[in-house]
């Protein structure tokens, strides 16, 4: 019955855009051979329709398997930020599999661009139809992509933008509007005299991504009219005792700092070293719903913490890949993350 349905539909869609079946079902499959005229009828009446085709019983019988590959930064000692985008892509891989979706997980490591490369060489090697990629390193991802394109490898990024590419989708937060966001909590204690300091704690920390988000910041006070001197601090060697180093030089320089806005999830870092310095009269705001970011937001050390829903951004871009590649609909080029803002009191009701 289920077949006589789906045929009857696709017969019914034929004869109102008096065409042939052949020529329906070459557009519900994507398929070459018809004039865009046409092809705009027929998703026009398939809309009008809501005429749904049997997808699993199509893909069952081409048999033809769609290959994904994600290319992730590993969880860390450091961060497990990681884990929230790896389970929203497992949920999606749940949900994809049966269409004959296979998913295969490269990892690199955040502190090597050799090992980016590395496992971005691995899936062009791999003869993969898509990839879902967070591109840390914005010079090799940018190499990467283009040897995609070259081969005609659909692409999409989360979490962070490459402009000027391109892929099917970026999906993440509006960068500049998150550092604007950000730099309106830290004006949350500051007094009459207002000294912030920007800190990237990150190996790129002149990476596209970093400037958006601190160019989203000073434009606030600048909008605002705020007489406030923004310190800028770059700590590319991430490890606790290097930050702790590099901060306590930064504050000496400048000791009437009265908040700190970190543009990454290592938000931590500061907080421990502010809690060990007994510096209680700084303001601390960053990035994402971590363990170790909510156990120092708990004991009153960070005010404020920035989320994008990264599991949301991890499942939104495999099912991107599975949008284009098996069901051949058109993707939104652009989906920005809500911003998210995280309190102590807020935090045990937040869904990351």
């Amino acid at each position: 019955m289920e077949k006589e349905n789906t045929y009857y539909g696709v017969k019914e869609i034929a004869r109102r855009a008096n065409v042939s079946i052949a020529t329906v079902d070459r557009v519900i499959h994507n398929r070459s051979g018809v004039s865009e005229k046409t092809k705009k009828k027929i998703n026009d009446i398939i809309k009008e329709l809501d005429y749904q085709p049997n997808i699993l019983a199509s893909r069952l019988a081409s048999r033809k398997i769609i290959s994904l590959a994600i290319l992730i930064p590993r969880v860390s000692e450091e961060t497990d930020f990681w884990e929230a985008p790896m389970k929203g892509i497992t949920r999606a891989e749940a949900e994809i599999r049966k269409y004959g979706v296979q998913v295969t997980t490269f990892y690199f490591d955040l502190n090597s661009q050799e090992s980016f490369n590395e496992q971005a060489a691995l899936i062009l090697e791999g003869h993969f139809h898509g990839v879902l990629l967070a591109p840390s390193f914005i010079e090799a991802s940018r190499k990467f992509v283009h040897a995609c394109h070259k081969l005609k490898i659909p692409f999409v990024f989360i979490d962070s933008d490459v402009p000027d590419e391109h892929n099917l989708c970026y999906i993440g937060p509006h960068l500049f509007q998150s550092g604007y966001v950000g730099a309106k909590l830290s004006t949350y204690r500051l007094k009459e005299k207002h000294k912030v300091a920007v800190v990237n704690i990150s190996k790129e920390t002149d990476s596209y991504n970093y400037l958006q988000i601190e160019e989203g910041f000073r434009s606030y006070f600048k909008d605002h009219d705020l007489p406030t001197e923004i310190i800028r601090v770059d700590i590319k060697d991430t490890d606790s005792l290097s930050v702790a180093r590099d901060l306590t030089r930064a504050l000496h320089e400048h000791e009437d700092v009265e908040a700190i806005f970190v543009t990454n999830s290592r938000v931590f870092s500061v907080a421990a070293f502010l809690k060990k310095s007994k510096r209680t009269d700084i303001s601390l705001i960053g990035y994402d719903y971590l363990k170790e970011n909510i156990s120092f937001l708990n004991q009153g050390l960070i005010d404020f913490l920035i989320c994008h829903k990264p599991e949301e951004q991890g499942y939104r871009g495999l099912m991107a890949l599975y949008q284009r590649l098996v069901l051949g609909t058109p993707v939104e080029k652009t989906h920005f993350m809500p911003i998210d803002i995280i309190t102590k009191e807020n935090q045990a009701f937040y869904q990351n």
